[in-house]
């Protein structure tokens, strides 16, 4: 098994001792996905900017490696505070259609840099 490093110019560098995405054959593993404008440093306010970001992001590594939101089969949803799942699940939805891929959404205590969500993806053509 070949294991390729994606990175995007268009999403923000990876924080950590990780790489924005892992490709092996025909399968994308995203690593989480912050609502971090690659431009800026910044992140809006509400959850549902930060939603649109984060899945802005997800979708250029995907692009970068050739993927589109058609190709995800999984994905991971963080949450903040989980009040926000309906603002959340209502700018998702607009970024898949068809066969929605499998989802777990969840609370944690905390996100990195105070985010309000994080999005993973695995994306298999």
């Amino acid at each position: 098994m070949e294991k390729k490093v994606i990175a995007s110019p268009l999403a923000p560098k990876a924080v950590g001792p990780y790489s924005q995405a892992i490709q092996t054959d025909n399968t994308l593993y995203v690593s989480g996905q912050l609502p971090i404008n690659p431009e800026t440093g910044t992140m809006a306010e509400s959850i549902e900017e930060q939603t649109a970001q984060s899945l802005k992001n997800l979708g250029n590594i995907l692009a970068e490696a050739g993927f589109g939101f058609e190709n995800v089969v999984k994905t991971t949803v963080l949450l903040a505070d989980i009040k926000d799942f309906v603002a959340m699940n209502g700018v998702y939805a607009t970024h898949f259609s068809g066969a929605f891929p499998a989802r777990v959404c969840y609370q944690v205590a905390a996100l990195p840099m105070g985010a309000k969500v994080e999005i993973d993806a695995v994306a298999v053509k």
